[in-house]
């Protein structure tokens, strides 16, 4: 699939051939063309592949978050994913979709933003940087994690439909709705409501962030370093 890839780039930029004989100096302006070309595509991959992520990770968010709760009537996730689905049926699992696809927008922007105003900053010329990668990867899942935890909460509350929560807002049946869950949050927190939690979160995710985008930045240097050493003549 790559060496087709090669070849139809290599039909398109007929510059890129160079590449062979050891020249990198076009190859910047050709990937750019080339990258702006395909923006389109990887932007709707990019949609999609969130679209398919959350649609098999919000079950299993679901049966996380109701073992997670204070004297949960679950002993396994199994039978929580059975109670469930004989209980409320396979709409329980998905309440909160439009909540977490609308949580991951602000999150990446924010998180990759960041990530890469960091950088900038701590590692200017964008070499493989260890402890810059950990610093930059850490603060901009913490930054994010922390702007987006009024959704989380909302989220939370749709996934787990809290017996105590529901009964001190006089709701009867279930919580539905991302606007629903936000009225509801105020009702009964205000806007404090919206951030409890929040330094539990950042915690978690400084961790995911920066390890995440050292093992990115290891691999991508590894492999940029091994394919321009493979290809060095000696």
């Amino acid at each position: 699939m790559a060496d087709k890839g090669f070849a139809a780039a290599q039909a398109i930029f007929p510059t890129l051939s160079l590449w062979e004989n050891g020249d990198f100096t076009p190859i910047l302006f050709c990937w750019s063309r080339l990258h702006l070309s395909a923006s389109k595509g990887w932007r709707i991959a990019g949609s999609m592949a969130t679209l398919l992520h959350d649609a098999v990770m919000n079950p299993a968010e679901v049966v996380k978050q109701r073992l997670q709760m204070y004297d949960s009537p679950h002993r396994s996730a199994l039978r929580c994913v059975w109670t469930v689905w004989r209980t409320e049926g396979l709409g329980a699992f998905y309440r909160s979709y439009t909540t977490q696809l609308t949580m991951n927008i602000p999150f990446q922007s924010i998180h990759f933003i960041t990530y890469e105003f960091l950088q900038e900053q701590v590692n200017p010329h964008r070499g493989y940087n260890p402890q810059s990668h950990i610093i930059s990867g850490g603060l901009a899942g913490a930054l994010a994690a922390a702007a987006t935890t009024p959704l989380d909460v909302c989220k939370t509350l749709l996934n787990t439909q809290e017996n105590m929560a529901l009964n001190l807002a006089n709701i009867s049946g279930r919580l539905s709705g991302m606007a629903n869950a936000f009225r509801m949050v105020y009702q009964l927190n205000g806007l404090p409501g919206y951030f409890k939690g929040m330094q539990a979160r950042i915690i978690y995710q400084m961790p995911s962030t920066a390890i995440s985008w050292s093992v990115y930045e290891f691999f991508k240097y590894f492999l940029t370093k091994h394919k321009l050493e493979s290809r060095t003549p000696y």
